[in-house]
This record gives structure tokens, sequence and C-alpha cells, in this order.
């Protein structure tokens, strides 16, 4: 029974994932986005846009590894998705002039796959884990002896006749990417000798990376233009890329190929993206808890089943956007709608209305 739960689990988290892809406002991206992207992807740590406190750390790590002529200390990015952990391990890649091999944790299911990869590696290389933190346990713990000591045990056989035989890993340079570090193992955490944690982007460097993005798809817009999309974009490069070309596509069918503020206005009403960033789903949230439950508090799955989302979907898609930006308390008896949720959608508080977290807070 506890298979069949686990099944039921994977299942419900693949749904509220695929149906996070499909929203405009979504920060992960599908396959043939990240081949858009690649042309759109920084090349170098001064082309990055933001994050100047990381760059500036990364940069010093990168130039005193080269000036040494060894490989530099293992990297680990941690951020929400879509603020450019990708890019950074390509630029780290870049900077140092060597391969970039990209795996992911989810596909390093076993410790075989792990030494595979690992024994295909040569000095100095760069081996990039997006979303390291979902590994197997036991290609973790191979892991922690290939970044340490630079070699893996390979077991050969079972029982008691089986044979560990070292495998000698040249020099290489790790970097693990993660949406959430705090799932990574302590062991594994401080085997890194350099973190970097991504913030989210202020409205005025979106629009930076707005207007780089026009210029390389040779997209004509105004400055006010770029504002609008920056502005709704959700601090996430990614995010501010994708309404830029879903843009483009309004103002070449509906206007004549210049993107104004108008078009832009007019183009993200379309999308339904508003002047806060949030869609249909973020409002729907918002509506069903102001309108149906005064307000809260009320339950997930009471909240999930009054906007017609699987409760995954509304926990892991729209909350931490809601929570992050005020318009959404989560407390020990249920999720509150805040002040700012009441005003966004023109409605008036009530006086009861709980408008501030609480260290009781879950």
């Amino acid at each position: 029974m506890g298979d069949l739960n686990d099944l039921d689990d994977l299942d419900a988290a693949e749904e509220a994932h695929l149906a996070h892809l499909t929203r405009l406002t979504a920060a992960e991206a599908d396959g043939d986005e990240r081949a858009v992207e690649a042309a759109l992807r920084p090349r170098s740590l001064d082309e990055v846009v933001g994050q100047q406190r990381v760059r500036e750390q990364l940069g010093l790590v990168l130039d005193a590894a080269k000036a040494r002529g060894r490989a530099p200390d293992h990297v680990l990015l941690s951020g929400p998705p879509g603020l450019g952990k990708t890019t950074l391990a390509m630029i780290i890649a870049n900077e140092l002039t060597v391969p970039l091999r990209l795996t992911s944790g989810p596909a390093i299911t076993h410790a075989g796959d792990l030494a595979a990869i690992l024994s295909g590696l040569n000095e100095g290389d760069v081996l990039f884990v997006d979303e390291i933190h979902r590994m197997s346990r036991a290609a973790e713990e191979m892991l922690y002896m290939a970044m340490e000591d630079f070699r893996v045990d390979v077991i050969i056989g079972k029982g008691p006749g089986a044979t560990a035989i070292p495998l000698e890993i040249p020099p290489f340079t790790l970097v693990g990417a993660t949406t959430r570090a705090g799932l990574l193992p302590g062991p594994l955490r401080d085997r890194f000798g350099f973190t970097g944690h991504l913030e989210f982007y202020e409205p005025a460097e979106l629009d930076l990376i707005v207007r780089r993005s026009a210029r390389l798809l040779d997209v004509p817009l105004t400055d006010d233009g770029s504002a609008e999309i920056a502005g709704r974009s959700r601090g996430t490069p990614r995010i501010a890329n994708r309404l830029l070309r879903r843009v483009r596509d309004f103002a070449q069918v509906r206007a004549d190929g210049v993107i104004t503020p108008d078009v832009a206005h007019r183009a993200l009403d379309l999308f339904e993206v508003d002047e806060s960033g949030l869609d249909r789903l973020d409002r729907a949230v918002l509506d069903a808890l102001c309108h149906r439950f005064g307000g809260g508090p009320v339950g997930l799955s009471t909240l999930a089943v009054a906007v017609g989302e699987e409760r995954e979907t509304v926990e892991e898609v729209a909350e931490p956007f809601l929570v992050r930006n005020g318009f959404l308390v989560r407390t020990p008896r249920g999720r509150v709608a805040t002040r700012l949720a009441w005003t966004h959608l023109g409605l008036t508080p009530p006086r009861a209305e709980v408008s501030e977290a609480t260290i009781f807070d879950d």
C-alpha cells in the first residue's frame, strides 16, 4: 500500500509541475523554451544583469583559481527557478575555457549512473548538476568522496564476494543548482567551497534584461514598453523574456510591430497577467478567499476545491508568489487574505481581517 501512495504522490506532483509549465508566469522552462533561452543567455559575468554580490564573489573565486592554475572549489547555486543558476554554470565553464557537462539530480537514480558520468570527466571539467537535492541517497554518498578525494569506489559483484575497486577521477569542479537548499544533506552542502544564493530581481534590473533581449531578438520597443513588461515579470528574468516574446507576437499581429506601453498593456491583459504579475490562478485563489470565505482562514484542500485545482497546484504554484508579495499569509488555522489582497481586488477589507503573519505561522 505504501508503494501505491508513493505513486499517487508522484502523479500529483507531476500534474502540478505540468500545470505550472502551462502558465505564462511559470518560473520553470520546458524543452522548447530552453532552446530560445540559450540565445539570450549572457556569456560572461560582465554581461550578467543583477546579482551584484554573487557575481563579485564568484568572479573572485574564478580569478584566484585561474591564477593558481587549478580547478576552482565546488560551487553551489541556490534560489527560486528562473533566476539564472544554469546561466551562471555555463559562464563558469566559459570563464575557465573548459567543457561543461550537464545532468540533473532526478536523472541520477543509482550510484552507477554517477560513476559513469564521473569516469568520463577530463581534468578541469565543470560538471553541472541541476536540482541536485533530488539525487538518490546512494549517489549522494558516492559524490562525497568524489568531491573531496577525487575518487570513487566501484563495487563489483554482490554479497560476500563483492569487491570495491577505487577509481581515480581527475580534478573537476562541481556546480550544483537547487531550488530547495534546505533539502541538501549537511555533508553534501559542507563540501561546496562557495555557495551563492540568487535573489529575485528588481524592476529596474528586469527592465535592462528586457531591453537586452529585445535587441537580440530584433524587437522594437520603447523605454516605457520595456518597463511595462518588467513590472509584471514577478522578479524573474525567465518570465520577463517569456512575456517579451508574447508581447512581440501581439505587436506583430495586432499593432504596428513596436512594443509601446499601450501595446504591452493590451497584450498582457489578453494573456491575463495583471499589473502586479498575478495571473488567472493567482486571482482565482484571492477571489475565492475574499468572496467565498470572507478572507479566511480556510484550509488548503477547501481552497483548492473552490478554484478547481489540485491541492499541490495551489500550494506549490500559486502560494509562493502570493505569500512573498504579501497577498496571502499561511497560519495554523488556514490561509488568510491580507489587506493588500482585498484592495487589489477592489474590495474593502473587513475590520477583523488578519493582515500580518506571526511567529506562530507555519
